[in-house]
């Protein structure tokens, strides 16, 4: 079979600077900023003429961090309990035969800068650095189906914790990143498997470690500190 040889057309910036704590899915924590800069041979203005009229965008990125040799026909699910396997292509595990993602984010607005035409999205579940391979435009007559079914992740799109801060630490926190750093909280970053409510996790998000513990429905904010 014939290979194929895909380049970058651009990058995204975010807030999420590792992996635990990136919400599951786009639009999960739809205040989570982007910013897509585009590679050097692709800042034509030309080529996003008439993007602007388009509320979201399709993004097909390369999951970056998660290259292996080889593949498995079967993964396990985070929210299934890290312990039931179903076949790769029946999920949207990062570890796959092309390590290729799919996120639908909100075009807020275009910048330009001295890298030339920037696209700011919402609603991002992408580490900072991610390669973008493509851009599209979501097509709400063909891309929305409402009466789609959803197979075991309809099991666990409600699933939201509380986030509590009795000891208001979330107060150093800019104002414009505090929504976004909440959503994502409140999305249960902890890998589902794991219920010790005496155990603290941290996550890395813009510039701060966030750290946490969570019993039962309630994520109870410990410490934040500048890093």
């Amino acid at each position: 079979m014939k290979e194929l040889t895909l380049r970058p057309v651009a990058v995204i910036h975010t807030d999420f600077k590792e992996k635990f704590g990136i919400p599951r899915q786009s639009g999960r924590a739809p205040s989570a900023e982007g910013r897509i800069v585009f590679e050097p041979e692709f800042r034509v203005p030309e080529a996003l003429r008439g993007i602007e009229g388009f509320s979201h965008l399709w993004l097909i990125f390369d999951f970056s961090q998660a290259h292996r040799e080889g593949w498995s026909p079967t993964v396990r699910p985070p929210r299934l309990g890290g312990n039931t396997r179903v076949g790769v292509f029946a999920s949207r595990s990062p570890f796959r035969p092309n390590p290729i993602g799919l996120s639908c984010v909100r075009l807020c607005r275009i910048e330009q800068t001295e890298r030339g035409h920037e696209l700011i999205v919402s609603g991002c579940d992408l580490l900072d650095g991610t390669p973008i391979l493509d851009i599209k435009p979501y097509l709400p007559s063909a891309d929305s189906h409402p009466e789609a079914a959803g197979g075991y992740a309809d099991e666990h799109t409600s699933h939201r914790l509380s986030v509590a801060d009795p000891e208001g630490l979330l107060s150093a926190i800019p104002d414009r990143k505090l929504p976004a750093l909440l959503e994502a909280l409140a999305d249960d970053p902890r890998p589902s498997y794991q219920h010790d409510p005496e155990r603290v996790y941290t996550m890395l998000y813009g510039g701060f470690d966030v750290s946490f513990t969570a019993d039962g429905g309630t994520l109870t904010v410990t410490a934040v500190r500048a890093v």
